[in-house]
């Protein structure tokens, strides 16, 4: 059984005749990060379709070089678009930007200067804002600043609105139970989401692969009145005395615990009034021995009643998480049909390379997820949890855990070599802890998929009509360990470390051949290192797979690939797709948030959502760096995706047919 938890059915689910439709993008615009609250990213407009997307061309571009002190170059932002103005923070700062769809010329600009606050903010990238409407001329745009404040602003002027907060802006950093004492410890680094009138804000921490303390802010979630900036509620992830789950938290560790906060962006279904909370692992990333037991609701999809920020249930996917397995991508709402029974679930893709189906309502799983027996950790003062949770549906869209039989086999060669590099590290399934370096002369343990996924981020995309699931993901391992924690830098007894066998990589991050672990400075795995997988949500089952792209060049050029078929490598980098009636569209990375190969490209493709096939592909000036979005202006559909680079300041590129 899983641990998926339950508390009151909705009324309106067990009276309702007929299931409201996640429809994606409506109208023409995009008015969610995700396209729709149910993080779909579809929009049914097939302007631009089969027949002519070989003629996309850049219509406009608009560069973010000049804002802020310095230029971003990692631009993770989807613009929203309402009614062919489109709406985007850039820049460092994260100035808020309105531009004309059908040009791109600049409308307005709001910038607040946050003084050290906001240059010591702990996550400088954010993917966007939100937006409300009461459908009668009021309409806002909701801004969360680099220092953790939430901003109301005009949509048709930009201006702050004077009655939200205190002349527009409300504290964010107050009411977390423990003080934030420097700028930098908590912000955001995706926008928050609007359901009905509560604005629902998730938060983002300091990493904590080697943390200063085993004591850090907890990430809290919390509901504000969309009008009047008041707040409503506060979901405490870290359960306190008396609540759900404290004794999850065993030795008082909920005492001074921190992060378990919901970094990556949010859903909602808006009929049920229900928000989708991916709630990241809490403090420290790979040793748990300062707060045993399974830490709820670290590593949790929880669902809150968006009013009153009560838990209607959870469900945990990594209990005592040690190997940095945060619910990194936002939930996909699905309206489907199972065993012919109408069914509403949301789908939740995961570093660990499993897609967690539940029903939306219960938090029972679709299909069922069983607790497997996992491997104990030898670190002193580690205790596992004795099992952990499996889907039996669908399969796995990522090799679980590192053995012989998934190492690289190109060659006859490269696979001698590497199960000789294997030799030098601890494999086994995934789930298998980290080790202190050297136990039983083994380096590390090698962890795949690793910290940065599988999936992270970018996650997957749905077509809101057939039910089926596209999920980008990245196969690459770490060697990962434990070392004792320097007195004078950590009070964490451990903390981790990437202990590379034979001393670390030579070259640093701009040679990608020196950062990979396998023969002759290539992956240790087996090939796609970078894939697409298309999923049917009504079945549970697999439909294809393709490689993410083309293979980097320092994969082609390498002397022991000379002649050898590399049509299923792939790029390890991460896919930024968008679904619409008649394509899957979107670009392979551009190399920043990855898996340290320098492998992104600046390809942009559409691809045939029934077979796989690439239909077109073209070069952006860069690599791609946020998810694609589409919308109408003036009767022409657009498509608009961020792109850039290391040395490549970031800009948007606007694509239309002729």
């Amino acid at each position: 059984m899983s641990r998926a938890t339950l508390m009151g059915l909705a009324p309106l689910y067990l009276i309702a005749s007929s299931l409201f439709a996640q429809q994606g993008a409506t109208d023409g615009d995009w008015r969610f990060y995700g396209g729709d609250a149910g993080t779909t990213k579809y929009a049914s407009l097939d302007q631009i379709n089969e027949e002519n997307v070989g003629e996309l061309e850049i219509v406009w571009r608009w560069k973010s070089e000049n804002f802020g002190p310095r230029p971003d170059y990692n631009w993770e932002v989807t613009p929203l678009s309402i009614g062919g103005t489109l709406y985007f923070t850039a820049g460092t700062r994260r100035d808020v930007i309105a531009v004309d769809g059908a040009t791109g010329e600049t409308l307005w600009m709001y910038r607040i200067d946050e003084g050290v606050r906001g240059d010591r903010a702990v996550r400088p990238q954010n993917r966007g804002l939100a937006y409300w409407t009461d459908g009668q001329g009021a309409e806002r745009i909701l801004l969360i600043t680099p220092g953790f404040q939430l901003v109301a602003l005009d949509a048709k002027t930009g201006m702050p609105v004077e009655d939200f907060g205190k002349e527009g802006i409300v504290e964010l950093t107050e009411g977390l139970d423990r003080d934030v004492v420097e700028p930098g410890q908590i912000g955001s680094s995706s926008p928050a989401i609007v359901v009905g009138n509560v604005v629902v804000v998730g938060a983002a921490l300091a990493a904590g692969t080697a943390p200063r303390s085993k004591e850090n802010v907890p990430g809290y979630i919390r509901g504000y009145h969309v009008r009047t900036g008041e707040r409503l509620w506060t979901f405490k992830t870290i359960p306190q005395e008396g609540e759900f789950g404290n004794e999850t938290w065993e030795n008082e560790s909920w005492k001074y615990t921190g992060n378990t906060g919901a970094w990556a962006p949010l859903s909602a279904d808006l009929e049920l009034g229900y928000v989708y909370i991916p709630v990241e692992m809490p403090t420290g990333d790979f040793y748990g021995g300062n707060r045993p037991g399974d830490n709820l609701f670290g590593d949790s999809l929880v669902c809150l009643d968006a009013k009153t920020g009560e838990r209607v249930w959870h469900f945990q996917a990594v209990h005592h998480d040690v190997w940095d397995y945060d619910l990194a991508s936002p939930p996909i709402l699905a309206n489907v049909t199972i065993d012919g029974r109408p069914r509403k679930i949301v789908a939740q893709p995961s570093k660990q390379g499993m897609l967690y189906v539940l029903d939306r309502v219960t938090g029972e799983p679709i299909w069922p997820i069983v607790e497997r027996p996992v491997p104990q950790s030898d670190v002193p003062g580690e205790t596992m949890s004795a099992t952990q949770p499996f889907p039996t549906k669908p399969a796995p869209y990522e090799p679980l855990g590192s053995e012989d039989g998934n190492l690289i086999d190109l060659t006859p060669e490269l696979r001698a070599e590497a199960i000789e590099i294997a030799r030098q590290y601890r494999q086994g399934p995934v789930f298998t802890p980290p080790i202190v370096p050297d136990t039983d002369g083994k380096a590390a343990t090698l962890v795949l998929p690793n910290h940065t996924g599988g999936s992270n981020w970018p996650g997957g995309a749905l077509d809101a009509e057939t039910g089926i699931a596209y999920i980008a993901s990245i196969t690459r391992e770490d060697p990962l360990a434990v070392a004792v924690a320097d007195p004078s830098r950590s009070d964490m007894s451990y903390v981790g470390t990437f202990s590379r066998a034979g001393g670390p990589p030579r070259g640093g991050r701009r040679n990608p051949l020196a950062r990979n672990l396998g023969p002759q400075g290539l992956p240790l795995h087996k090939t796609p290192w970078g894939r697409i997988t298309a999923i049917d949500l009504n079945t549970g089952e697999h439909l294809w797979v393709i490689p993410n792209g083309e293979p980097p060049d320092y994969i082609k050029e390498h002397p022991a690939l000379q002649g050898v078929d590399l049509t299923n490598v792939g790029n390890p980098e991460r896919s930024h797709i968008i679904v619409t009636k008649t394509l899957l569209l979107g670009g392979v990375g551009a190399g920043m948030f990855n898996a340290g190969t320098l492998a992104g490209t600046n390809e942009f493709r559409a691809i045939n959502k029934t077979t796989g096939e690439v239909i077109h592909k073209m070069e952006l000036p860069a690599g791609t760096t946020g998810i694609p979005m589409t919308y109408m202006a003036n009767g022409r559909q657009y498509i608009v995706v961020a792109v850039g680079g290391r040395g490549v300041p970031a800009e948007l590129v606007a694509l239309a047919t002729p």
